[in-house]
């Protein structure tokens, strides 16, 4: 967990809100997890809950999606933690710290294993998630990490795209580009268009261009060509970067991934890798990119899109899962 003055300033109004009366505001990031459970339990399945949240997705190096803390519910920091955003309780249906939580649940029963999520356990905006284990031991719970990493994840994925769009859909730019040029994509409203021949640059660098950029370019290449290799394809991004970009940027293939994807119709390679200023450059900086080659029969194109993203110093995998949602916004038209 991050230590700096927000959680300090966080833990004062919070004790101020509850001496008051007041029910305190959840706090923490949304992809750290506090696991509570005891010692033993820990012990028996620490490593098979680090391994099912702690999933990598490939930034500038394999980063972790959630960051997960055990706490000890009996130690002296359960009583600060235990408002935290996300919580995951683990342990039979008698453990003392699960009481206050399934009584949240609204049910009278419980049928150990199983998995399930309460909200405003002990503060607002609080999601706690429970690992309800047999008084026996921790059996069933191997059963149960799939399905808590599809929950986990599921959530985290929805709530990124949400936080993305709460501008709003650019709904005028997206009719505007399928009439215009051909091709479309739902960005939200703060992405500023530049267009210079056959090549769109969409951006976004709020709050400031040093700690946050997001950017995605389309152009397109007619007619398709018989094969395009990845070599060809690279050299067609460095073409657009060397004359479109502000900076001039490289690519490192070390950690490089590729998979086909279907959207319909449209059949498409994805390369992700990693993106740098060139050695020489005086202030170096990077980043991951997902660069998708489109061809689209239907126009005689083949496009190249080109998503990019720069985020010093920030957890990434919320950035890279809102450029994921745009592309999957991009359509060709069916008539050239």
């Amino acid at each position: 967990m991050r230590q700096g003055s927000t959680p300090v300033t966080t833990i004062l109004v919070t004790a101020l809100l509850a001496g008051c009366g007041g029910t305190p505001g959840a706090w923490g990031e949304v992809n750290s997890l506090i696991v509570a459970t005891s010692p033993e339990q820990w012990e028996a399945i620490g490593e098979m809950v680090e391994t099912a949240v702690e999933t990598r997705v490939l930034t500038v190096r394999p980063e972790k999606t959630f960051r997960v803390t055990y706490q000890d519910p009996a130690g002296m920091q359960w009583g600060m933690l235990q408002r935290f955003r996300q919580l995951l309780l683990v342990g039979p249906p008698d453990s003392p710290w699960m009481a206050e939580a399934l009584a949240r649940a609204d049910r009278e029963t419980f049928n150990p294993p199983e998995l399930f999520q309460v909200g405003d356990v002990w503060a607002r905006g609080q999601n706690v998630t429970i690992l309800l284990l047999p008084s026996t031991g921790a059996e069933g719970a191997d059963e149960l990490m799939a399905p808590l990493h599809e929950l986990l994840d599921g959530q985290y994925r929805r709530w990124s795209r949400n936080r993305m769009y709460m501008s709003g859909r650019d709904t005028l730019l997206a009719d505007t580009l399928w009439n215009e040029a051909g091709f479309t994509m739902l960005l939200p409203k703060v992405y500023q268009r530049r267009t210079v021949d056959s090549v769109y640059i969409f951006r976004n660098d709020n709050p400031e261009p040093s700690e946050l950029i997001r950017q995605i370019a389309v152009t397109w290449r007619s007619p398709i060509p018989e094969e395009l290799s990845q070599e060809e394809l690279l050299a067609w991004r460095t073409e657009i970067t060397d004359r479109y970009y502000v900076y001039p940027q490289v690519v490192d293939l070390d950690l490089a991934q590729t998979r086909r994807l279907q959207m319909g119709d449209l059949i498409l390679e994805e390369l992700r890798a990693v993106w740098s200023n060139p050695p020489e450059d005086l202030f170096p900086a990077g980043g991951p990119l997902i660069v998708w080659s489109v061809p689209c029969p239907a126009q005689d194109r083949h496009y190249l899109l080109d998503a990019w993203l720069y985020a010093p110093g920030r957890d990434k995998y919320q950035y890279l899962l809102q450029l994921e949602t745009i592309l999957n916004t991009f359509r060709c038209r069916a008539e050239a």
